[in-house]
C-alpha cells in the first residue's frame, strides 16, 4: 500500500477524475458541435446534389433547344431553297413571256413596215402609171376625145367612190 502514500499516484487519480469530469461535461458539447458540423456538411451535400440536378436539367434543356434550333435552321434552309427554285422558275417564265411578246411585237412591226413599203410601192406605181397615161393621152388624143373621156370619168366618180 505504499502506492497510496506517493504523491504522483494521487496526481494521477486527480488527473483521471478531472479528465473524466471534463469528458462527461464536454462530451455532449463536442457531440453537439460534431452533429451540427455533420448536419452542415449534409446540407451542403444536398445543396450540391440539387445544383447538379438543376445543372443537368439545364444542360438537357439547352441541348433540346439546340436540336430544335438546328431543325428549324434546316427547315428555313429547305424553305429558302424551295423559294429560290420557285422564284427562278417564275423568272424563267417571265423571261420567256417577255421574249415571246418582243418577238410578236417585232413580227407585227415587220408586217406593218412591209405593208407600208407595199403601199408606197403601189402609190409609186400608180403615180408612174398615171404619169405615163397622161403623157400617152396628151400625145395621142385630140382635144374633143379628151373632153369626152374627162366627162365620162366625172360621171363615173359617184359610182366608184364609196
Amino acid at each position: 500500500m505504499e502506492l497510496l502514500k506517493q504523491g504522483e499516484f494521487w496526481v494521477l487519480i486527480a488527473f483521471v477524475i478531472a479528465v473524466a469530469i471534463l469528458a462527461w461535461k464536454a462530451a455532449p458539447i463536442l457531440t453537439g458541435l460534431l452533429d451540427q458540423r455533420a448536419l452542415k456538411i449534409k446540407s451542403e451535400i444536398d445543396e450540391a446534389e440539387r445544383l447538379r440536378a438543376d445543372a443537368e436539367r439545364a444542360l438537357a434543356e439547352y441541348q433540346r433547344k439546340q436540336r430544335e434550333a438546328l431543325k428549324e435552321a434546316e427547315a428555313i434552309i429547305a424553305h429558302g431553297r424551295v423559294e429560290a427554285e420557285r422564284s427562278a422558275a417564275a423568272a424563267e417564265r417571265e423571261i420567256a413571256a417577255s421574249l415571246e411578246r418582243r418577238r410578236r411585237m417585232a413580227e407585227e412591226k415587220i408586217a406593218l413596215e412591209e405593208a407600208k413599203a407595199l403601199a408606197e410601192v403601189r402609190n409609186a406605181t400608180v403615180e408612174v402609171a398615171m404619169a405615163a397615161l397622161r403623157r400617152t393621152l396628151a400625145a395621142e388624143l385630140d382635144p374633143r376625145r379628151r373632153a369626152g373621156l374627162l366627162d365620162e370619168a366625172i360621171a363615173a366618180l359617184p359610182q366608184t367612190l364609196p
